[in-house]
């Protein structure tokens, strides 16, 4: 009887071990937080006015480096203790890098976001690597991580890759019915 209920004990504890190798592994496929390290670098195009003009296939995200997100966004150089959202619209703004695999993952989301909103929604990209400074400011930890700022009010910062339907929501109830 012992040695039955000690084979059951053994069996119940490696199952519990692999249900939390399962779960550490998905967090680590879900979020990238190596921000230095090993890096499979691939090349982008540093011509961004190409990257930033709407396509035949409709609006697409929009690079921003430092200046631009000073001129587009928020302006922290002149009101460092007050967000000031500088646009028309709210805007959406991915922290990615490009050898992040959850960054890939969340790219083509937010093409068909800048698609499905255009006009209504801006989606901004900064590429964390490229950007350190505005990664810094925004403490980004772990990418991708995605800024949701609506008109007037707070944004709100949500780390880590979501299913397209999720970005939706939040855009839908942060930033469009608020």
């Amino acid at each position: 009887m012992r040695r039955k209920k000690a084979r059951l004990s053994s069996i119940f504890n490696m199952k519990k071990l692999s249900l939390i190798f399962i779960l550490a592994l998905s967090f680590a496929f879900l979020s990238c937080t190596n921000m230095q390290g090993n890096q499979e670098t691939t090349t982008r195009s540093d011509n961004n006015e190409v990257e930033n003009n709407e396509s035949q296939n409709g609006a697409k995200p929009e690079y921003l480096t430092y200046d631009t997100f000073l001129e587009k966004v928020w302006n922290f150089e002149d009101n460092p203790q007050e967000w000031i959202y500088e646009g028309n619209v709210p805007c959406v703004i991915d922290f990615y890098a490009d050898w992040c695999k959850p960054c890939k993952m969340v790219a083509p989301i937010m093409d068909d976001l800048a698609k499905e909103y255009d006009g209504k929604v801006k989606i901004y990209k900064i590429d964390v690597d490229k950007e350190k400074r505005l990664a810094q400011i925004f403490q980004v930890r772990s990418i991708p991580s995605v800024l949701f700022s609506p008109r007037e009010g707070q944004p709100m910062m949500q780390a880590g890759a979501l299913p397209k339907s999720q970005y939706i929501k939040i855009i839908e109830d942060n930033l469009l019915h608020k």
